[in-house]
């Protein structure tokens, strides 16, 4: 008996490159969420008056709203290098106001 081997099968078209730029994601990322997260949660500290139960939580919605977008473009296989540079700017943001908050804190230790 002869032993038929299949034909070769024809690959299809070559998977479409992703599009969005992981560079504009972390370049713009960070900045928009410093943007956003200052110019929404100005007035909410108890001292400037601001007294609801949602002054701590308020500090956190715009985090959260960032985290959400950035997860919807980074699942979309169109936007998701995008996406994945928004993430990647949530890091640099979190690195970044860490390092800014320590050092005032810093400061603030030594005039005492």
């Amino acid at each position: 008996m002869s032993e038929d081997t299949p034909p070769p099968q024809e690959q299809g078209p070559p998977p479409e490159p992703r599009r969005g730029s992981m560079a504009l994601g972390i370049l713009l990322g960070a900045p928009a969420l410093y943007a956003l997260y200052f110019g929404t949660t100005q007035g909410i500290a108890p001292d400037q008056g601001y007294k609801t139960f949602l002054a701590g939580p308020a500090a956190f919605i715009p985090i959260a709203v960032y985290l959400a977008v950035a997860v919807v473009l980074a699942v979309r296989p169109p936007t998701s290098r995008l996406g994945a540079g928004l993430l990647i700017g949530l890091g640099v943001f979190t690195l970044l106001g860490g390092g800014i908050c320590v050092g005032i804190l810093a400061q603030m230790r030594s005039l005492r």
